[in-house]
């Protein structure tokens, strides 16, 4: 093992920095030296092979990148976008210089403009009539109807089973690796040491930096929420406050069907023996704690307002008897706060579990139908990981099917 030599070089006075900033390969064109910040750097002199050997070092280092090729190529066969810092680094290892031509960018569809009707049919493409058909996992494209008889599918790329079996097994390979996890380790805690000693040196430079952006603050700055599930987008009084609303106006409605009998929403609180007007904040037992941390036992009941499934089924869900509209109108108001706020935006999830292919088609009508749409809201769709729950109670054949 081979010893390290750490050193912190400080400045020789306290205006400018002894160290340069390192630009990522490629931006000298893009940033100008002079338009990087004047921050106290550390630099760190030696070896950098601190606990392992080096030829363990270069191993792992030549995993490392190969690991980012493999995410490059499957990024570009599914049209996603790949960090453009990280593309010029590997084409800096190559020897290539990189271009914008190589970058390859999703294709985005424009959000509506401010009083465009987001449900307009008004520029939609056209229907081109290709067909789809799955072999193995993999859906083929076909021009139309005479080429899927035919199996004339288009020549479009896409990885093979035994290119995919290789990839999948060079990472798992070094996942598995005992000096590369040694090195990922220590180098991710290199890392967070020194975002740390820049917070030191550097926090009151920065924060003066902060303030003397005009017009700009913490409130009326953007704030996005990425990863937040549409049945959990209000808060716990908001749920609270629309439940008894409903059941003050609409008591007498037909909310549920179960064995063939019609039930109102007076009875099923009847046969869960509670008033809604009794109902308090933690009774309600929405909230994911700390005691959910990997425990999505837990997690997932916390989607049952006071434990009763009945409740999930009838205000968080877009596919019952009310065909989704309690729903809609949770969401509908979420968005209205949304609106008010202006600078608040949520990116919401919906679920596709894969049981049938009429999924698709049940959430499009639900959110036409209720209009359930903000500008101030960005939707995803996900795909829960429960094949196995699927598989073993017989709801489906395979994982070829679900996919399909």
């Amino acid at each position: 093992l081979q010893k390290r030599s750490v050193s912190l070089q400080l400045p020789d006075d306290w205006i400018r920095s002894a160290a340069s900033p390192v630009p990522t390969p490629g931006t000298s064109d893009l940033f100008p030296l002079e338009l990087f910040p004047e921050f106290q750097r550390v630099t760190i002199s030696g070896d950098y092979c601190a606990g392992i050997t080096v030829g363990e070092y270069e191993k792992a280092a030549k995993d490392l990148l190969h690991a980012l090729r493999i995410r490059e190529k499957y990024s570009k066969l599914a049209y996603h976008r790949f960090p453009r810092t990280a593309a010029r680094f590997l084409r800096d290892a190559d020897n290539v210089k990189w271009s914008e031509e190589d970058e390859v960018l999703p294709n985005i569809w424009p959000s509506p403009q401010e009083g465009e009707d987001p449900f307009s049919m008004e520029g939609i493409p056209e229907n081109l009539n290709f067909e789809l058909k799955m072999k193995d996992g993999i859906v083929h494209v076909y021009t139309d109807a005479e080429a899927l008889k035919q199996d004339r599918p288009l020549n479009l790329p896409y990885p093979d089973l035994e290119t995919f079996a290789i990839d999948l097994s060079h990472v798992l390979a070094m996942i598995a690796d005992g000096p590369t996890k040694t090195y990922c380790h220590r180098r991710l805690k290199f890392l967070a040491s020194k975002f740390y000693l820049h917070e030191m040196l550097n926090e009151m430079a920065e924060l003066k930096e902060l303030k003397s952006v005009p017009h700009r603050d913490f409130y009326n700055v953007r704030k996005v929420d990425t990863h937040i599930h549409a049945a959990a987008c209000m808060n716990q009084k908001h749920l609270l406050k629309f439940i008894q609303t409903t059941y003050h106006t609409e008591a007498d409605r037909v909310v549920l069907e179960k064995g063939g009998q019609k039930i109102t929403l007076k009875q099923v609180f009847d046969n869960l023996h509670m008033d809604p007007y009794d109902l308090t904040v933690d009774s309600l037992d929405v909230h994911a704690g700390r005691q959910t941390f990997h425990r999505f036992d837990k997690f997932n009941s916390k989607y049952n307002p006071v434990g009763a499934s009945e409740l999930r089924e009838i205000y968080l869900k877009t596919d019952n008897y009310i065909k989704g509209e309690y729903f809609a109108r949770l969401i509908k108001e979420v968005a209205a706060e949304l609106e008010e706020s202006t600078y608040q935006f949520t990116e919401p999830r919906l679920s596709i579990y894969g049981r049938s292919a009429s999924e698709w088609e049940s959430l499009a009508t639900w959110f036409i139908q209720h209009k359930v749409h903000s500008p101030n809201m960005r939707w995803m769709i996900q795909v829960p990981r429960i094949y196995d729950i699927f598989r073993s109670k017989k709801l489906i054949p395979n994982l070829a099917k679900m996919l399909e």
